[in-house]
């Protein structure tokens, strides 16, 4: 049987249906706790004085716990001369609807933490573990980690900032500890007229690698860098403005070039997970007496095989006679810049945050800030961390355009 046609007539009347305009939401006073951090290696805090003010001259109030910035070498009267609100016990910090840290989230932390709060934090996945976020989801916690966050050129600046201080401080350390007082090699960073440079190997081309060659070779130092992306290697150079000896990491070059350095830095990044190991114990063990490895990205566990972690009161151990400086967040060290960098970021961030009408009216215009959610009221929203721990993954696209609804 044929199928019958659809009729079409001129009775029916075609009209457009109004468009529904998207109304921007009034801005929204924010409510914001700054704790003390208890991790004993984290000296930074997340908004420093100035930014508080800032804050507080627009209409939104700063809870800051008693010695919080002491870290940074900031008192409570600067705090409070800022027009923060200085408290002595957690639970009225953890009261505040928004709490900004600058040391990830601990289970210390997690009894504090009240339903339906904003977290904005570092997301460090090496300390992050399952029981956490099983609380955050619990509590319907919307958690950003500031780590993850991208600007309007799609970079991530906190990222770039901390790593801008762990690639210059690494050539610091170097320096420090090649000397004879520290029990090193007793050679100068950098030489002088009429003695050879002394030798720089550093692995990773990325923006910590980038600032630690700059630094070596501000010193005077024969800096030779490895990276298998050659984008890098090529963007390196042309950020130097000149050229500097480059290569792909090929395991006999790279055992050759760091049995006769001074200093190897280790500066590889992994968007997720750990780093690969591409120095080995045998490579390490040909290195000479006295010469210095600096792993900063022990923190996604190190590309060193004899990598171990240290602390900032230990910082250094010996293995074939190599100084091995293995501190995570260096950045932490310099803490009064590092805080200094953060809050250049969320201080503005905060600002528009409000200015959006909150966080939620934010995320619905903002894509980069989008990329920093990886807990949104409860649900899990990273496809790592879902994947990592066993927890079940939302889409955070679905999630916000349920919820416009």
């Amino acid at each position: 049987m044929a199928t019958a046609k659809p009729i079409v007539t001129t009775a029916f009347n075609y009209e457009p249906l109004e468009e529904t305009l998207d109304i921007k939401s009034k801005s929204k006073q924010l409510a914001i706790g700054i704790p003390n951090e208890s991790l004993s290696q984290e000296n930074r805090i997340a908004l420093i004085p100035e930014a508080v003010n800032v804050l507080v001259s627009n209409g939104h109030s700063v809870t800051v716990e008693s010695k919080a910035g002491i870290g940074s070498r900031f008192s409570d009267k600067d705090y409070s001369e800022a027009g923060a609100k200085i408290v002595y016990n957690r639970e009225e910090v953890y009261s505040q609807p928004v709490i900004i840290k600058s040391a990830s989230i601990s289970l210390n932390d997690t009894p504090y933490f009240q339903k339906d709060q904003t977290i904005i934090s570092p997301l460090n996945f090496s300390l992050l573990k399952k029981e956490i976020l099983e609380e955050l989801v619990k509590k319907k916690i919307t958690a950003l980690g500031f780590e993850l966050l991208k600007d309007d050129s799609g970079t991530f600046p906190i990222v770039r900032s901390m790593s801008e201080i762990a690639g210059s401080a690494a050539m610091l350390f170097a320096g420090q500890y090649l000397a004879s007082s520290n029990k090193g090699k007793g050679v100068l960073l950098g030489g002088i007229s009429g003695i050879p440079p002394t030798k720089v190997i550093i692995i990773g081309a990325g923006v910590v690698g980038e600032s630690a060659t700059r630094s070596a070779l501000a010193m005077g130092a024969s800096v030779k860098v490895f990276d298998n992306n050659v984008y890098r290697l090529k963007r390196l150079q042309n950020n130097l403005g000149f050229p500097v000896w480059t290569s792909v990491i090929e395991p006999n070059i790279l055992a050759k070039q760091i049995k006769t350095c001074e200093v190897a830095v280790g500066a590889l990044s992994s968007e997720k997970g750990r780093v690969p190991v591409v120095v080995t114990e045998a490579m390490v063990s040909r290195m000479r007496p006295g010469s210095i490895i600096i792993d900063v990205c022990i923190d996604r566990g190190g590309c060193f095989e004899t990598s171990e972690l240290t602390t900032q009161e230990k910082p250094t151990f010996r293995k074939y006679d190599v100084i091995h400086y293995c501190v995570p967040n260096i950045a932490s060290s310099f803490a009064r810049t590092a805080s200094h960098a953060i809050s250049n970021v969320l201080m503005p961030l905060t600002l528009k945050i409000a200015d959006n009408g909150g966080l939620d009216a934010m995320l619905w215009h903002n894509f980069n800030l989008r990329n920093g959610i990886y807990i949104y009221k409860g649900h899990i929203t990273n496809i790592y961390l879902s994947e990592r721990y066993d927890l079940k993954y939302t889409d955070l696209n679905l999630l916000l355009a349920t919820s416009k609804r």
